[in-house]
């Protein structure tokens, strides 16, 4: 949302025009719907710094993006008015950061609102000394105070004057915080954690589940990839379907929920209600690609119609909206249009009768729950969790009405689109469409995933390193550790997927250089910024996870697929120092590490898959329709085709013809010679049974 056009930016003179607002000279859509408050910006940078030390005044940062509803709200609030601004512009050195753009700026000051223990959250207010130290902050602040929460202005006064008048109050609490954010980086005692423990785990979270509604019980309610796969690991580890089921039964309500786009695809970033039935509406590129993955597992196993519709219809919205012109992935939607949250997608009882006529409207309507009061704040969300009973022709009928209703939608003002490049989030789907299409036998997405791969190996790399954000030719560079980390995972998900030995070396050349310039000796992981990049007031070490994987848990399952592909034992011994050094600072928070605790469950349990022989690509079809998330698979057409000293060399030097050579943990099988007897004899070899 962006100010009036009337409040544009004057070059700075001060004392003449008042101060200048430098966001008009950014790339970030987030930064640039900024550029013309009244309020004087910066971006973060040195330059930002030196200004506040230059006046020693506080540092006021704002982090947000782009498709924030309540971002939005604050702005119009309070960045847009001119009342509002003069106090910041007066008190204040005003920094505004794009948390997608600099998630390492984004975790180290919300690490120290948690450690205020304040609920986080975006918007992030953060105030700061003029070093950039975090002293104190919140999230949302409203304009005028209500329901006991202080008026924005009156918080910016009263900060203001501690700073002016007691000083030493602001030294102590920032002398605090400084020594809590450093010592979260120095190990403490060692945990182990076993396939006992991972069990336990998985029960405690089951534990915690909606029986009724799926996900973890109450409200909002979050698509948790992590947690999710990690109920599901323990079901293929254990045999136990009951993991299975809890994780099925929350996907089946997502999918049917209002969370999921009925028209148009694609799945919102979360419901608010503990149904699954109202969303706040943006879509985010990262939890797309994670349910695109949980979706193509479901349906193997289950053969679930339901699971592979609501695949095929993200991918297509992928491709139709989200898809840049360089073949790469754009970042977000917006939740807004035309000032309302949600208003692009929301419907009218009149509306769907108006466009599908008395008779089909009727029939549209009692299955996707429009009601002339609607479901939502007067308007209707469509879903389909009353679960009437749908036959084939029925499902027909619904979808020919809802293209009448997609098509009249297109028509309606789109809320915005943030068409940045995110190395990380681009290798999240990269890796999705790569092991989707893998499992559910469509070619289509795994070359789109190569058209992304293309662009951002090509544009997005300066020698051997990635950049994180790339928008209109301009890169930010270097990149985070966890570009590095999603983008290695992409190349291997490509590798197992086509067997080109390119994507193999691009994943090798990158971990080398992630390797050398992002190294955490402290605990064997990785800094999300590199040794080389811009300095901050620490540099941020977290391993838990956010909405997406902490790059640190993605690193270790990369290592160990490493070493598998490469036959180079130095890449387990890399990932075990790496799972080891963070279980001894964080075990005792284990459920906010689910994905390193999948990387545990990679380690005890992957299906190392070797195919050989001419007929080396149909075992490789077969193989890779296996669940992803414990498969690994070479093709190796002959042994000359391995690595020198690959443990593998042996076995298909004596072996037939064509075979898959596959172990399991430390043990393997003999020569597998019918590739559809590889499932039966990984699910063999598991101690449950599961495959």
């Amino acid at each position: 949302m962006s100010a009036p056009d009337s409040l544009t930016n004057a070059p700075h003179h001060p004392d003449k025009l008042g101060p200048e607002n430098r966001l008009g000279r950014e790339t970030s859509p987030y930064l640039l719907q900024h550029k013309h408050n009244p309020v004087a910006w910066w971006a973060w940078g040195p330059e930002a710094l030196a200004e506040a030390q230059r006046l020693d005044k506080p540092i006021l940062l704002s982090v947000g993006y782009a498709a924030c509803h309540w971002c939005h709200v604050m702005a119009h609030e309070s960045f847009e008015d001119a009342g509002t601004a003069a106090v910041m512009n007066d008190l204040f050195v005003n920094i505004k950061v794009d948390r997608e753009e600099r998630p390492d700026i984004d975790q180290i000051y919300m690490s120290a609102l948690h450690h205020l223990g304040e609920q986080g959250g975006w918007p992030l207010t953060m105030f700061l000394t003029p070093k950039g130290e975090p002293v104190w902050g919140g999230t949302y602040f409203p304009k005028t105070s209500r329901f006991g929460r202080p008026a924005f202005v009156d918080v910016l006064r009263e900060v203001s004057r501690l700073f002016r008048e007691e000083r030493h109050k602001i030294d102590q609490n920032r002398d605090a915080l400084m020594e809590r954010l450093e010592a979260r980086a120095r190990p403490a005692g060692q945990v182990v954690i076993g396939a006992k423990e991972l069990d336990q785990l998985a029960m405690q979270v089951g534990n915690a589940f909606d029986r009724q509604h799926g996900g973890l019980r109450g409200a909002p309610k979050f698509p948790n990839a992590a947690l999710y796969e990690m109920v599901w690991r323990t079901g293929m580890r254990t045999g136990d379907e009951r993991f299975f089921k809890l994780i099925e039964h929350t996907l089946e309500h997502i999918c049917e929920g209002g969370i999921y786009d009925h028209l148009g695809g694609g799945f919102s970033r979360y419901s608010v209600d503990e149904r699954w039935l109202v969303p706040h509406f943006e879509k985010m590129l990262y939890d797309n690609a994670q349910l695109l993955e949980l979706l193509a597992l479901a349906h193997r196993r289950s053969g679930q119609p339901l699971y592979r519709q609501r695949a095929v219809e993200t991918v297509g919205w992928l491709k139709r909206e989200m898809t840049t012109a360089e073949g790469a992935f754009s970042a977000s939607l917006d939740a807004d249009s035309e000032g309302e949250e949600g208003k692009f997608y929301v419907w009218s009882l009149a509306e769907v009768q108006q466009i599908l006529g008395q008779d089909d409207a009727a029939f549209f309507v009692q299955h996707y729950d429009v009601t002339a009061e609607g479901n939502f704040e007067g308007h209707n969300i469509l879903n389909l969790l009353k679960h009437l009973p749908r036959s084939d022709e029925i499902e027909g009928r619904l979808a020919m009405l809802r293209d009448k209703l997609f098509t009249l939608r297109e028509k309606r003002i789109r809320p915005g689109l943030d068409d940045k490049v995110l190395a990380d989030w681009n290798g999240l789907m990269i890796a999705a469409l790569a092991n989707a299409g893998s499992m559910l036998e469509q070619p289509d997405w795994i070359a789109m995933a190569e058209q992304a791969f293309d662009f951002i190996a090509k544009s997005m790399v300066q020698g051997d390193r990635l950049g994180h954000s790339w928008r209109e030719g301009r890169l930010l560079y270097p990149g985070l550790a966890s570009d590095f980390a999603s983008m290695i995972r992409a190349a291997l998900a490509l590798y197992e997927a086509t067997g080109r030995g390119d994507r193999l070396d691009q994943a090798l050349t990158w971990q080398r250089a992630f390797d050398a310039h992002y190294a955490n000796a402290a605990n064997g992981g990785y800094f999300l910024t590199a040794d080389d990049a811009e300095g901050l007031v620490v540099r941020p070490a977290s391993t838990s996870d956010d909405a997406t994987p902490n790059p640190n848990a993605i690193a270790a399952q990369n290592l160990l697929r490493l070493a598998a592909l490469t036959g180079d034992l130095q890449w387990r011994e890399r990932a075990d120092r790496l799972i080891e050094g963070v279980l001894a600072a964080e075990g005792g928070n284990a459920l906010a590490h689910a994905a390193l605790l999948n990387a545990i469950d990679l380690r005890l349990n992957a299906a190392e898959i070797v195919v050989t022989g001419p007929e080396h690509g149909r075992f490789a079809a077969a193989a890779l329709r296996l669940p992803h998330l414990n498969r690994i698979v070479l093709r190796a057409p002959e042994a000359g085709a391995l690595p020198p000293h690959h443990p593998a060399q042996a076995k298909i030097t004596a072996g037939p013809a064509s075979a898959a050579f596959i172990c399991v943990g430390e043990t393997c099988s003999l020569p597998v010679a019918d590739p559809e007897k590889i499932a039966e004899v990984v699910a063999a070899m598991r101690p449950g049974g599961g495959a």
